[in-house]
C-alpha cells in the first residue's frame, strides 16, 4: 500500500484520468473529491464488498430445466 500525505486542495492521480483531491479535515474525518470517467464506478467499500456478495448470492443460485421451460413458454 502507498501511503501519501496531502493538505487540503492537493491532489494524487491514478493512473492518466483519475484524480482525488483533499477537500477538507474536519477532526478524525476527511472529505475527498474524486473526478473520474463515468465509465469508472466508484463505491464506499462496505457497498462494495454488499455488491459482491450479493453477486455470489445470485451466482450460486440454481435455476431447474422445468423454471427456465416455464420461462420461455
Amino acid at each position: 500500500m502507498l501511503a501519501l500525505s496531502r493538505k487540503v486542495n492537493e491532489s494524487i492521480m491514478i493512473g492518466n484520468d483519475i484524480e482525488i483531491t483533499v477537500l477538507e479535515v474536519k477532526g478524525d474525518q476527511i472529505k475527498i473529491g474524486i473526478s473520474a470517467p463515468k465509465s469508472v464506478p466508484i463505491y464506499r467499500k462496505e457497498i462494495y464488498l454488499q455488491i459482491q456478495e450479493s453477486n455470489k448470492e445470485a451466482a450460486g443460485s440454481s435455476v431447474s430445466d422445468e423454471d427456465l421451460k416455464k420461462l420461455f413458454q
